[in-house]
């Protein structure tokens, strides 16, 4: 397997600050990062993705580690795409999926420091297909038609942020939310031809699964919020990331739509077809979206999934956290911000969610070698990712494969943290 590290690519890819471009481009070798890591045990990581790899699980995968703001670690295995042989590179771009919804929450944050809005509001102030909001009482099997009553509270932006609005998901929800959506036109990524200000106008006027912050449900909130920030700032959600987040932060390969000069970096997605894992690049009844479509026509910016990103841009967005809302002198939210985004926002609800991410708190610290205050998720693809404040490191492993049971997130956090000093 071709093994790239980031040596070749710290000038270009991992500028996470300026002093650690200056670092990385004079000692950019795996183990020699900032973390102190143990060289051996970091090379552990290797042995865990090539098994992974030969074993049929994934076609390859990129790997990076940053501590302290430089590149301790950044490797591709395998290859992007089995049909090609092409093989895999540390720059190749990566359908994130729902890493999309911490993009879009910082979107919301920004405009909330703003004093755009209050977190508090209900939706339906600024999106009115919301303001008759019911509850489902009844679903009918036979022709996904449904019984519903009044909901007794609005739902908030808050709780929009924390899946906690009521809502469900298209496509991966509950069988009857996603049989509701489905009749409705309402898919997770949405198809070619959707527009965000319609399809979120159709899914006010459904049902809700439950009360408003009454329990976490994981769902399509954070498209709502993608159209909250269209309608609040004037402009379509990918212009609003591109021109308020991706440029002034130098992120410079994340995008709903791939220009045509860098499609060539796409990695192919992946799934199980007679128990052989093989490219996917045409769609079939089993799914609404084309597993392309990031190299396709976007016309549904979906804040809740719709972006493909690199390992690079995503540490770099997510050290903008570690920094307390800053980044190579730009400032995207106050520190006193950050400190909310990283607070647990739903109480004895599970899992512990800030505003935009999942957290580790001294309640649920026993599962993982996380430190407390460490926040996280992934995408439905196979990416991962965490940071943790107090140890100042970024951990990513990327694939692209759709369904199937590996586990890539558990293993790697027990590898990285292992191999601390």
């Amino acid at each position: 397997m071709r093994l790239l590290t980031c040596a070749m690519v710290a000038a270009t890819l991992c500028p996470l600050t300026a002093s650690a471009q200056k670092r990385a481009a004079q000692a950019p070798r795996p183990g020699g990062g900032a973390a102190a890591f143990a060289p051996e045990r970091l090379a552990r990581i290797d042995s865990f993705v090539t098994r992974l790899i030969r074993s049929g699980q994934i076609p390859g995968a990129v790997v990076m580690i940053v501590g302290d703001g430089r590149v301790a670690y950044h490797k591709a295995y395998g290859v992007r795409d089995l049909e090609t042989k092409a093989p895999q590179r540390v720059d190749d771009i990566f359908r994130i999926a729902s890493q999309t919804k911490a993009i879009t929450s910082l979107a919301v944050m920004m405009l909330w420091e703003e004093g755009r809005f209050g977190l508090d509001e209900p939706i339906e102030k600024y999106l009115p297909a919301f303001a008759e909001q019911r509850v489902l009482t009844k679903f009918h099997p036979a022709d996904s038609s449904y019984e519903s009553a009044p909901a007794r509270r609005r739902t908030t932006i808050r709780q929009l942020l924390t899946h906690t609005s009521g809502l469900d998901y298209a496509d991966i929800g509950s069988d009857e939310f996603k049989a509701i959506y489905a009749k409705a036109g309402i898919t997770a990524l949405g198809k070619e031809g959707d527009v965000l200000a319609d399809r979120i106008s159709a899914l006010g006027r459904l049902p809700l699964k439950s009360e408003p912050g009454e329990r976490f449900t994981y769902s399509i909130s954070i498209d709502v919020l993608g159209r909250l920030v269209e309608v609040i700032s004037g402009l379509p959600l990918d212009e609003f990331f591109r021109t308020r987040i991706f440029e002034p932060l130098r992120i410079r390969d994340t995008y709903f739509a791939i220009p045509t000069a860098k499609r060539n970096r796409l990695v192919a997605l992946h799934r199980d077809q007679d128990g052989k894992l093989v490219a996917w690049h045409q769609p079939d009844s089993s799914t609404k979206v084309h597993p392309d479509f990031p190299a396709r026509l976007v016309t549904y910016f979906s804040g809740g999934g719709g972006l493909s990103s690199t390992t690079a841009d995503y540490a770099r967005f997510l050290q903008l956290f570690l920094n307390g809302g800053q980044l190579d002198g730009v400032r995207l939210l106050g520190r006193k911000t950050v400190d909310m985004i990283l607070t647990n926002q739903v109480g004895a609800l599970q899992p512990a969610f800030g505003l935009g991410f999942a957290l580790e708190t001294t309640d649920n610290d026993f599962r993982s070698p996380l430190t407390v205050g460490s926040f996280e998720w992934g995408g439905a693809f196979k990416t991962t990712y965490w940071a943790d404040p107090r140890e100042r490191l970024i951990g990513l492993i990327y694939t692209n494969v759709f369904g199937g049971g590996v586990d890539l997130g558990g293993p790697f956090k027990a590898l990285v943290y292992g191999a601390l000093r």
